[in-house]
């Protein structure tokens, strides 16, 4: 039992929640090192909303809105942590949702799809083709989901495809706390924030921002600045930790 008055109550209880679903199979054991890679990162931006970031998620919202076709991404981590602000953002946005995972096995498509959908996710289903040029699983999706998605939000993202999704036109938008990682530099849009607080800031923009046209949008993102601002909130938390 962890005590409520433990400095790190939230982190330990989400660590908890996330080892109870590596046994559950939603989340691969790799994932948990993925996790806490990024609660790292966390740490440096004083864990919580930056105002670059918080600007981030009104332009993801935006996109979102503005898509023809958007689709969240959403691995087992994505799952894990935050199923039920996923639902949320689906409700808001009008975006479907596709499971894709690295560590794939067909039981564990199921497994994630399902906890999504007791969440309240309407998970896409179907038979998925390599429709994104990689040689490993996560090149698998569906025709009329990421195959077919104009905007496409990938949380918790693979550099490599996020890659290959820009080289085929594709607005990417990702949610990482790593603004040195290969997908923060190669996405569309990076959003430097911890999941569970991004989700719930987009969707509250998605209710108040109205969609416009999207290429209009897309001209006006500049991401290095994002990543420069996101860089520099560190360097100055380090430096102030330091005096």
């Amino acid at each position: 039992m962890i005590p409520e008055d433990h400095p790190r109550y939230r982190s330990l209880k989400v660590r908890e929640s996330l080892a109870e679903a590596a046994r559950r199979g939603i989340l691969s054991l790799e994932g948990l090192t993925a996790h806490g890679r990024g609660e790292a990162f966390d740490y440096l931006i004083g864990e919580r909303t930056t105002a670059s970031a918080a600007e981030a998620e009104r332009l993801c919202a935006l996109l979102l809105m503005s898509a023809r076709r958007p689709v969240i991404s959403v691995n087992g981590n994505s799952a894990a942590l935050a199923a039920s602000a996923i639902a949320e953002l689906q409700k808001a946005s009008g975006a479907a949702v596709e499971v894709n995972l690295f560590h794939r096995t067909e039981e564990r498509m199921a497994c994630v799809s399902r906890y999504l959908a007791e969440h309240g996710v309407v998970v896409l289903s179907g038979v998925c083709e390599r429709l994104v040029p990689l040689g490993h699983d996560r090149g698998l999706c569906l025709p009329d989901g990421i195959g077919s998605a104009d905007v496409i939000l990938v949380p918790l993202e693979d550099g490599d495809r996020c890659e290959a999704l820009r080289k085929m036109g594709r607005v990417v938008i990702t949610i990482d706390l790593n603004p040195l990682s290969r997908t923060a530099r190669m996405a569309t849009l990076t959003i430097v924030d911890e999941l569970t607080r991004a989700l719930p800031a987009i969707t509250a923009a998605c209710r108040t921002e109205k969609p416009g046209v999207l290429e209009e949008i897309h001209s006006t993102i500049d991401n290095h600045r994002f990543l420069m601002e996101a860089r520099e909130e560190m360097r100055l938390r380090l430096s102030d930790a330091m005096d």
